[in-house]
């Protein structure tokens, strides 16, 4: 019993260290000391943002992810949506989103 004891301790360490590679790199631990820690920095972020999963409009599940560049698809759902290289809403779309809605509300009071 005492065996098994110090075999399972010894196990989850070391599942514990393989798990961990980083600890302040994140996802830019594959670039090594290249390129500059400032400009990995802002990779990290936006890698980060590629890389997770996105709310669906349409089944609302956090189950969108990126297909290629501009494309994303549900998994749940099986739709497709445009959007932007690195995450599914940029900014400006945000915007012009809200501008057409203002100006169609509007239109619609005059």
């Amino acid at each position: 019993l005492q065996h098994a004891t110090l075999w399972i301790s010894l196990y989850n360490k070391s599942v514990s260290a393989m798990a961990r590679r980083t600890q302040k790199v994140g996802i830019c631990g594959k670039y090594g000391t290249r390129y500059g820690a400032t400009l990995r920095k802002l990779l990290r972020k936006v890698e980060v943002q590629q890389h997770s999963k996105y709310t669906c409009v349409f089944c609302g599940k956090d189950s969108v992810k990126r297909v290629v560049t501009g494309i994303w698809k549900c998994g749940s759902c099986d739709k497709t949506q445009s959007g932007g290289a690195f995450v599914l809403a940029t900014p400006a779309a945000t915007s012009v989103r809200s501008n057409i809605s203002r100006l169609r509300k509007a239109r619609a009071e005059n």
